[in-house]
């Protein structure tokens, strides 16, 4: 055979694509396919510390002090393959921490620092995070000698906090308990863009209009952790930029003084890197080749001075002395006028108009040689944007205020997704109790449950009521960030007790009879609801002819209204929910991906996905008491009814009008159910429908009851954190 015939493949013992051609992916053959590969991502097999392995135990036993007296030793021991500029780690060590904690988003609770995702693509090779790489492989010394009993979570974040504190500034605290993943986090939308820093026009309804800004996104641009150093699509005006520093610190759960401290004090410390052209930068860590070892951006300077560094483009300081903490951000920004100028890498950036020479920053490798300053246009908008302005004069005037404000600020931003305190762990845990921290007080243990589940189930209340609250109440939990939850009872509360999905009126009505047994047992309103639900789901199972108890676990607390900030719970609103049948509207996305992402919030799989909205149909529960899907005549039961009718080729499927399903008898042509897509995906979903036939399968009805009664458990408790290990 000569060098043209088509065996070049046959050559290599693996096959490539195989039957597949180019394509290695369902998706790229039916891009409409529902992809639920969102619910299995963090599968337990990925996690090479096996499944006994408990974080939360091996971190308790961290010798603190000791890893603190390494941090500190780190900061200054600048090494050879990567200098400190000015000798010291803490500018690159903040930016590493923020970088991965800034990635939060209140929306939908996803990114952040929690899960030291940072180490993995597409973070890792972000635009925005060129260089950290450099941050991390200098802690890999730490890593590897704390080993098991210390996260790369938690080390991203703790570095950025001894950073701080190595150069002069009292932190408010710090919690350990981050726990590692193992992959990348697949599931985070970070945008439709297929282009890095792409135009921000794309996101927003009206660039204009920060507000319309595509949800749930914060970032201006796609590889970005805020916005554009340099202006808003990389054209200076810092008013215009201001408005948008306020929608996306906004959209990162901070207010407008917290913004303005995270600004001032994020910049208060560490320089700008653009002494060079980052067009002649290597490739980022993901492209780079195997001999870079999982690091990028090489160089072309080499590294064998910290001034010759490139990553953003802006060049400079923004303060005279970049590694003490002091207030001489606000002193060289206030005192001075500025006027744009381009840096070496030909990036815009604003540097003051005839500072005095001690003013100036001396260079990061050479303090012979002093340089101008800078500031980026998100910090000129702290000067000219009028409400900004007033809180950095409020700041100029009380130092130590401005301090403690940014260490909270500083605690928020990189504790914000760890979810409620009883995950912190160590010794630097504030006592103080935070609104953004959604407490709770402990609930009793007790009482007599018995007593309370008798009591409910003669009170008049019907299966479906009783389950319905109970789920409403538990399912607004978020694994993203840990929030929301049956725990506090805050469907009673503003804003909950209004939200459409929860059916106000129904809900008025069951509460008035579960804050009564509340009151006449001593069991929080919060335990009672989750017993009532585990009632109707008794009631049901027993209706199929099994006899099963639902576990619970008593001592859950009741929230109040001091204790919950209601504008950061509007996040938390159900638009739809598939479990119940229900959407507020129509929406761009279809209702089964909207079911597959709240199952994927929830920490839910698709089995347990599968069992739960086929139980909660036979049940009856509805919203609104809506008929579709309800495939069985005998509601209230909980049967395998909705697998073995929706498997049945004694029927037929047709589309009406409102995006809805008639059933009907192929024989007769008699209506006899009707259904919704997020019916009807469970039987055209190939590997939804290999679940549905388990359950559909004449041997598998007891098995049907456990497993549903193990996916409601799971989804009661995914917010009990007091009882996790």
């Amino acid at each position: 055979m000569d060098g043209n015939d088509n065996t070049a493949m046959g050559k290599c013992p693996v096959m490539h694509g195989g039957n597949t051609a180019n394509s290695s992916s369902v998706k790229a053959w039916w891009p409409n396919a529902l992809n639920l590969d969102i619910l299995h991502q963090h599968d337990k097999k990925t996690n090479p510390l096996g499944e006994d392995f408990s974080y939360s135990k091996e971190v308790k036993a961290l010798d603190v002090e000791a890893l603190k007296k390494d941090l500190h030793a780190l900061m200054t021991d600048s090494q050879e393959w990567w200098p400190a500029d000015w000798g010291h780690y803490g500018g690159l060590m903040i930016r590493m921490a923020w970088h991965s904690a800034g990635t939060y988003r209140l929306a939908d609770g996803r990114g952040g620092g929690g899960s030291g995702s940072q180490r993995f693509a597409p973070l890792n090779s972000w635009p925005d995070n060129v260089s950290l790489d450099k941050a991390r492989r200098l802690l890999w010394p730490v890593k590897k000698k704390y080993g098991n009993k210390l996260s790369w979570a938690d080390l991203i974040i703790f570095a950025g906090n001894i950073a701080y504190e190595s150069m002069g500034l009292k932190m408010f605290g710090f919690a350990f308990g981050r726990e590692d993943i193992w992959h990348p986090e697949t599931d985070t939308y970070w945008g439709a863009e297929k282009e890095w820093l792409a135009d921000s026009d794309g996101r927003y309804g009206d660039l204009e209009n920060p507000a319309t800004m595509e949800n749930p996104l914060a970032a201006v641009q796609m590889g970005l952790i805020y916005v554009n150093p340099e202006g808003v699509n990389g054209k200076p005006d810092p008013l215009k930029t201001g408005l948008h520093v306020r929608e996306t610190f906004a959209r990162m759960a901070m207010d407008d003084e917290e913004t303005a401290a995270l600004t001032a004090g994020g910049h208060t410390v560490g320089k700008c890197h653009g002494n060079g052209d980052a067009e002649t930068l290597g490739a980022e860590p993901e492209a780079a080749g195997v001999e870079d070892q999982g690091m990028g951006w090489r160089n072309p300077k080499g590294t064998k001075t910290a001034s010759g560094a490139i990553s953003s483009g802006i060049e400079g300081a923004w303060t005279t002395n970049p590694i003490e903490w002091d207030m001489g951000y606000f002193k060289l920004l206030f005192d001075y006028e500025w006027e744009l100028k381009k840096s070496p890498a030909g990036a815009w950036q604003w540097e003051p108009i005839d500072i005095k020479e001690e003013d100036k920053p001396v260079d990061a490798t050479d303090p012979s040689i002093r340089l101008n300053p800078i500031m980026t246009d998100a910090d000129m908008a702290m000067k000219v944007d009028p409400i900004y302005r007033g809180i950095c004069e409020k700041f100029i005037a009380d130092p130590d205020y401005f301090s403690d404000t940014f260490a909270r600020a500083w605690f928020k931003l990189t504790h914000r997704d760890m979810g409620p305190k009883a995950r912190y762990i160590g010794p630097d845990v504030p006592q103080e109790d935070l609104i953004w921290q959604d407490p709770i007080p402990a609930g009793n243990t007790g009482y007599n449950i018995a007593d309370v589940k008798a009591r409910i189930a003669k009170s008049g209340l019907s299966l479906d009521e009783m389950v319905s609250t109970a789920w409403d109440s538990a399912r607004t939990y978020r694994g993203s960030d840990m929030r929301g939850g049956a725990n506090g009872a805050r469907i009673r509360l503003a804003p909950q007790k209004d939200w459409e999905g929860n059916e106000p009126k129904r809900l008025a009505k069951v509460l008035g009879v579960l804050e009564g047994i509340a009151s006449d047992t001593g069991a929080s309103v919060a335990d009672v609801i989750v017993l009532a639900g585990n009632v109707g789901v008794e009631q049901a199972a027993k209706a199929a002819g099994f006899d099963v108890t639902v576990p619970f676990l008593a001592g859950r607390g009741d929230a109040t209204d001091a204790m919950t900030a209601v504008e950061s719970f509007d996040v938390l609103e159900p638009l739809a929910d598939g479990y119940r049948n229900w959407s507020k509207k129509d929406y761009v996305v279809s209702p089964e991906e909207l079911m597959l992402d709240r199952t994927q919030l929830m920490g839910l799989t698709a089995n347990e996905m599968t069992v739960l909205v086929g139980g909660m149909r036979v049940m009856g529960t509805n919203h609104g008491g809506n008929k579709h899907g309800v495939f069985t005549d005998k509601v209230g039961a909980l049967t395998t009814d909705f697998f073995v009718n929706l498997t049945d080729m004694d029927y037929s499927w047709h589309p009406v009008d409102g995006g809805t399903y008639e059933v009907r008898d192929r024989k007769s042509g008699d209506v006899k159910w009707t259904a919704t897509r997020m019916d009807l995906v469970f039987g055209s979903n190939s590997i939804l429908r290999s679940y549905a036939e388990v359950y559909a399968q004449d041997d598998n009805a007891k098995k049907f009851v456990d497993d549903f009664v193990a996916a409601w458990v799971k989804v009661m408790n995914a917010d009990r954190f007091d009882h996790q290990v």
